[in-house]
């Protein structure tokens, strides 16, 4: 396979050097950014650490024209797009002007606005099966390897699936006052917009950070974790059958939210531009500036991210309760490919989704199509082999009803 991989950052050097450690399947690598000096480093330290060559270009992803150029120059079979959400459609209407498959980590959003769905990209549906080419959607961590495990759970350990909840932790420590684990914009506009679950078919809505539960992380312990919005439940409540609740709890530190709260209140978040000094600038794109590199935190990074689906529903009639998981170590990470464990579990998923892609277990009908559509058992079984092996626990019960609400914030 002859893979082009766009975007430099953090997770997309995870790509590139996995791609380059698995060159019995991609036998063409070609990374592309807008930041000519992150494809160089990453160039660099592939042919230093592991003794590939990979090949590099500048690139602005905004611009269609130019992206179907660097296509139809190199001639991938698959676009694997670790860039901004915003260049999502961008990066599809190239991929469909030259016929190539498209893959990415997380959906679109548009730039002006902090809302992230899908229907955007499931709009390409009929026009990607038209040109006989496939894109799969949020082939990441969380969205992607937790879509994943709930695919594999009902296929193989439930007959009907009635509750999940995941559950993400990164109980690690970069020894910053603050600092994103992904790029500073988009995590913010994620953690400051309002939370939203789904029960008995209607999706409720909550205030940012409202609900909290100590929950109990394998290998992590018990951390406070806040209900958020994902992308991910947009899509599993559509492909996982007999649904009745879906929810997405993420740890934050005092510390965190803290800042956080703070940047926030004096309009340091603000996705608006506001005039300084004569000079139009948005807030949170200013912000992005003045925080660190999410890849520069990996050198000092400690401990560990606990990351799984709790899921709960009947086999042979029985109720069950089942945790799916995954434990990374930030430490280990940095010393395989350079990276913290955040962006380790990002960029491991893509690459074991284009090994699907290259051995025709996935990509057989073409079109748009989410993770957990496809078939989840030889992903499970490469994924475990390319660096994410995953656990399954039986638990006693599930997570239960909402109970703690922040004391600082008002129901919804």
């Amino acid at each position: 396979m002859n893979v082009l991989i766009i975007g430099a950052g953090a997770a997309g050097n995870v790509v590139a050097k996995k791609c380059a450690m698995n060159r019995d399947i991609f036998k063409s690598i070609h990374l592309a950014s807008r930041t000519l000096s992150k494809c160089e480093k990453i160039k660099k330290e592939c042919k230093e650490i592991f003794g590939q060559e990979i090949e590099i270009s500048k690139l602005d992803a905004d611009n269609v024209a130019e992206t179907v150029a660097l296509i139809n120059k190199i001639k991938p079979d698959l676009v694997i797009n670790m860039a901004l959400p915003y260049q999502d459609l961008a990066i599809m209407d190239a991929c469909l002007e030259t016929k190539t498959n498209y893959m990415d980590t997380a959906n679109y959003e548009p730039i002006d606005e902090a809302k992230f769905e899908y229907h955007w990209q499931w709009a390409y549906q009929d026009k990607f099966k038209a040109a006989g080419i496939v894109a799969v959607l949020g082939c990441g961590f969380d969205p992607g390897q937790t879509n994943i495990y709930c695919a594999y759970a009902q296929k193989n350990l439930f007959d009907e699936i009635h509750e999940i909840d995941i559950i993400d932790c990164n109980a690690g420590n970069h020894g910053q006052a603050f600092a994103t684990n992904f790029n500073p914009e988009i995590n913010l506009r994620e953690v400051t917009q309002r939370g939203k679950y789904w029960e008995n078919g209607k999706w409720i809505e909550t205030e940012p950070l409202e609900f909290r539960k100590m929950i109990d992380y394998p290998e992590v312990g018990e951390k406070a974790s806040y209900l958020l919005y994902h992308e991910e439940l947009e899509s599993l409540v559509q492909n996982i059958k007999g649904l009745k609740r879906i929810r997405f709890w993420m740890t934050f530190g005092d510390e965190y939210i803290k800042h956080m709260e703070v940047l926030q209140n004096v309009g340091m978040t603000r996705i608006d531009p506001v005039k300084h000094n004569g000079v139009e600038i948005v807030p949170i794109q200013f912000l992005k500036t003045l925080l660190p590199e999410p890849s520069s935190l990996a050198e000092n990074y400690t401990g560990k991210t606990s990351i799984g689906c709790i899921m709960t529903g009947l086999k042979d009639g029985k109720k069950k309760t089942v945790l799916i998981y995954n434990v990374c170590d930030h430490a280990q990470t940095h010393k395989e490919v350079q990276a913290q464990a955040v962006s380790y579990t990002t960029g491991v998923p893509p690459v074991t989704g284009a090994i699907m892609l290259a051995k025709g277990f996935w990509g057989k009908e073409p079109g748009v199509w989410n993770v957990e559509q496809l078939d989840p058992d030889p992903f499970m079984a490469e994924v475990a082999k390319q660096g994410l092996p995953w656990h399954v626990r039986e638990l006693k019960s599930g997570l239960g009803d909402l109970t703690e609400r922040r004391k600082d914030k008002k129901a919804a």
